[in-house]
């Protein structure tokens, strides 16, 4: 399977769970896993196994051919790819109020995958927990003033600013300034 697909499963699992208002524990009980693992996979923070996400297509009562068939990439050729300004697709990694993600690119490099998507924060938006992704993330500032949590340290950030880590330490993010923050993110798994 496509690594370029595999970043998307999470999209899809969480489209079909909502679209047949099965709630995350629900879901997770049914294919003999935890909530949290679920919500780990529907917001790309991990890439199940395949018994597990087999188990999840099941849960969901999908046919697995129809699962994955309208899952695919269309690029202009192998070299280059051009994504024009609002072509962005929203998406929702988790119910952080203040929080508007917009997907840029998702594609495949050699054996690595990497996800790239835009964060638009409100001003004093933040998350509270802190949390952890199986990539490294770098961060660039679009705009605004933001403070990054990882682990125990405090980073101060504004626009121009870019940031790069572990992704399995401990972190989150805050919009400290007076106005809209939004940063780009790229997610390297």
């Amino acid at each position: 399977m496509n690594e370029d697909l595999i970043l998307l499963i999470g999209e899809k699992i969480k489209s079909k769970r909502t679209q047949k208002k099965i709630t995350v524990e629900t879901l997770a009980k049914n294919a003999g896993v935890t909530k949290g693992l679920i919500s780990q996979i529907e917001n790309n923070r991990t890439v199940p196994s395949l018994p597990v996400l087999f188990n999840i297509i099941q849960a969901l009562n999908e046919d697995l051919k129809t699962f994955f068939e309208d899952m695919h990439v269309h690029f202009t050729n192998g070299h280059v790819l051009i994504i024009r300004k609002g072509e962005e697709k929203p998406f929702e990694k988790e119910p952080v109020r203040g929080f508007t993600y917009k997907r840029i690119l998702t594609k495949s490099l050699v054996t690595q995958a990497i996800d790239v998507a835009v964060l638009d924060l409100k001003k004093g938006a933040g998350r509270k927990q802190m949390i952890t992704t199986d990539a490294f993330e770098c961060k660039h500032i679009l705009k605004g003033k933001i403070e990054y949590q990882i682990e125990k340290e405090k980073f101060t950030l504004e626009a121009g600013d870019t940031l790069f880590f572990d992704g399995r330490a401990r972190h989150r993010v805050k919009n400290i300034g007076s106005a809209e923050a939004s940063i780009l993110i790229v997610y390297l798994f």
